[in-house]
């Protein structure tokens, strides 16, 4: 009798040090909430803060040059727009219909503009937050506007390339960029008439006056006309004074 009595005595003891010992050990970390919650601070502590120069950029004068620009420099090729579709039978139809025009400035719908600084960003939609596709980074580049939306336009090269970007990087002051090479300047708007200066392909041109055929374009110190087709920048049936 003694002998179990003390036996059960013995098991209580041993029994109250490990409730001890197990009551003083720490909780055991939550893994998977700290993981968690990791992740969700990583992804959120560095938003996409856009590049507080696109603005500042747009005080700067557009230049013209004689020599080829850069061509914009591509995002990979996941992050492209699509190229603007074809255009069709049906468009070439509408041709003689009333012009579009903007819906936040009432100008004609598509127009040329320039680039106004060094550098423009052509993001995928009309904010901030969205990607930048396409990287322009040459001063006086003609660009063409096809579509408006508040403070943003959406416009393209003379490969289709662009997106959507801030009114203020962008110029009024018309200029085209030479297709060909060797293009000629001429003294009139005649063919026969003597060459000035030539043009490398490429070359941004400051944008004149304009016949059906012929446009004046200047560039430094050369000033004479070039064929229409030999530049981007202004309709086939455009007319300047």
């Amino acid at each position: 009798m003694n002998r179990a009595v003390r036996t059960i005595c013995l098991l209580a003891s041993v029994g109250l040090i490990l409730a001890a010992i197990v009551s003083a050990m720490p909780p055991e970390a939550d893994g998977d909430a700290i993981s968690g919650g990791s992740a969700l601070a990583q992804e959120g502590a560095t938003p996409d803060v856009p590049e507080e120069t696109e603005v500042a950029e747009a005080t700067e004068s557009p230049a013209v040059t004689l020599e080829a620009s850069p061509a914009p420099k591509p995002k990979p090729e996941s992050l492209r727009t699509t190229p603007p579709a074809p255009e069709t039978d049906a468009d070439a139809a509408q041709s003689d219909a009333p012009q579009a025009r903007g819906q936040v400035t009432n100008m004609p719908l598509p127009r040329y503009v320039s680039l106004k600084g060094s550098t423009g960003n052509a993001r995928r939609g009309p904010s901030l937050s969205h990607r930048i596709d396409w990287v322009f980074r040459h001063a006086g580049m003609p660009l063409r506007v096809t579509a408006e939306y508040g403070h943003w336009r959406r416009i393209e090269d003379r490969d289709g390339a662009g997106g959507w970007i801030h009114y203020a990087l962008l110029s009024g002051v018309r200029t085209a960029i030479v297709e060909e090479d060797n293009t000629e300047l001429k003294a009139r708007p005649d063919a026969a008439s003597g060459t000035i200066a030539l043009a490398q392909a490429g070359a941004i041109v400051r944008l004149g006056k304009c016949t059906l055929d012929w446009c004046d374009v200047s560039a430094g110190s050369e000033d004479g006309w070039v064929h229409k087709d030999a530049i981007w920048g202004v309709d086939p049936d455009e007319l300047r004074d």
